[in-house]
């Protein structure tokens, strides 16, 4: 048995899952970003059944977390359920505070990073106007900002997947209420040099705030010296986003903040609810993951490791993925895009399909080892690599 039926074998056993191992996919559509962006995704008709998937790697989850101690953080919390939460807020937020070197009214929480996003576009785009950003990008701010009446003024990335800041810098205008760079990038993970970043979120910030989404920031090899965070103590108008749903292993538990001038805070606070959205028990996790420095390092050394083997194996089956600074991957495929996509679910494999400067793509995001070798094995099958 080689290790693809190996691993078959032992995860349907474990889940129960040996009758009928096939996801039942009814098709996809091809979903548009925004008119003129040079990325449409597909998106399958029906929810699927995740927990039939052998390897979920479609939604760039970490795969080893939370943490023991989170997780007894958050049982030990469900008893405080009936209180709210604004106590625990607090003396996160401080924590916070503390690690990134501000004041605690730099900092504003969240349900996850991407509630931020989207409360921020919620208050700068109420009497519309246009938001600068990279293409392709994270979709959350630029779909809330279109849906309050703003538009969207795409900027390609360069050749090497960066962030154009020239272009961008030169799209601004009397109509922009908002500059958005996701670095490093989602779906590309690409990253743009933090030297020129800084540069620009400097003299930008200047005209208008400047939002910089750094959900990926921790697997980076030295993310002190990437962030933007520093501009913000300059007085810069600038909003840093960080999330416990990447690296801290919470997706599920939704909770995040951003880091801004306590102006712009407020002007968020003003129109919206701050710590009522959150819970307790996610509130006792996430302070107890910012003290797992152990099982952080742990996380992002595995994120590594396994970002490496599969970038490698890829390789050596004449893929050509676009250099990864996160938790995933991506690179054009020669095959249809349903049809991969349909292929790959049907072997138990959860992964993402882009159409991209016309061709198909796959996203891969980084599980365990013995996923990614399923993966592995599963699309040299899918391809006839």
């Amino acid at each position: 048995m080689n290790r693809r039926d190996w691993l078959r074998a032992s995860m349907l056993a474990v889940g129960g899952l040996a009758s009928a191992p096939a996801l039942a996919f009814k098709g996809a559509s091809l979903v548009s970003h925004a008119p003129g962006s040079v990325i449409k995704e597909l998106v399958p008709h029906v929810p699927l059944d995740e927990s039939r998937m052998m390897a979920k790697l479609n939604a760039n989850e970490n795969p080893y977390g939370p943490s023991p101690k989170v997780i007894k953080a958050i049982a030990d919390s469900v008893s405080l359920g009936n209180r709210y939460g604004h106590g625990d807020a607090a003396i996160l937020i401080d924590m916070i505070a503390e690690k990134e070197g501000v004041k605690p009214e730099n900092i504003m929480l969240g349900p996850g990073s991407t509630d931020l996003l989207e409360k921020t576009a919620i208050v700068q785009f109420q009497q519309g106007g246009n938001i600068v950003a990279g293409d392709p990008a994270y979709m959350s701010i630029m779909n809330t900002a279109q849906a309050m009446g703003g538009n969207w003024k795409a900027v390609p990335l360069t050749k090497d997947y960066a962030h154009d800041l020239k272009a961008m810098a030169a799209a601004v205008d009397s109509n922009t209420n908002l500059v958005y760079v996701c670095n490093p990038n989602n779906p590309t993970g690409s990253i743009t040099d933090a030297g020129e970043l800084k540069k620009f979120c400097s003299e930008v910030s200047a005209k208008v705030p400047v939002f910089v989404d750094e959900a990926y920031l921790e697997f980076l090899e030295n993310p002190d010296s990437q962030t933007m965070v520093g501009l913000v103590s300059e007085g810069k108008d600038v909003i840093v986003a960080r999330t416990f749903s990447k690296i801290h292993g919470m997706a599920g538990l939704r909770i995040g903040y951003i880091v801004a001038t306590p102006e712009r805070i407020e002007t968020i606070t003003n129109k919206v609810r701050s710590t009522m959205g959150l819970c307790v028990t996610s509130l006792k996790g996430a302070i107890a993951s910012m003290q797992e420095k152990t099982f952080l390092a742990q996380c992002k050394s595995q994120n590594t490791e396994c970002r490496e083997y599969v970038e490698d194996e890829i390789k050596k089956m004449g893929f050509n993925p676009i250099p990864s600074y996160t938790s995933f991957m991506i690179f054009p495929i020669a095959m249809d895009g349903r049809e991969f996509m349909k292929s790959m679910y049907e072997e138990g494999v959860g992964i993402r399909t882009y159409q991209m400067y016309d061709q198909s793509w796959c996203r891969v995001s980084m599980g365990t080892h013995d996923e990614l070798a399923y993966f592995v094995d599963t699309i040299k099958k899918v391809t006839k690599a």
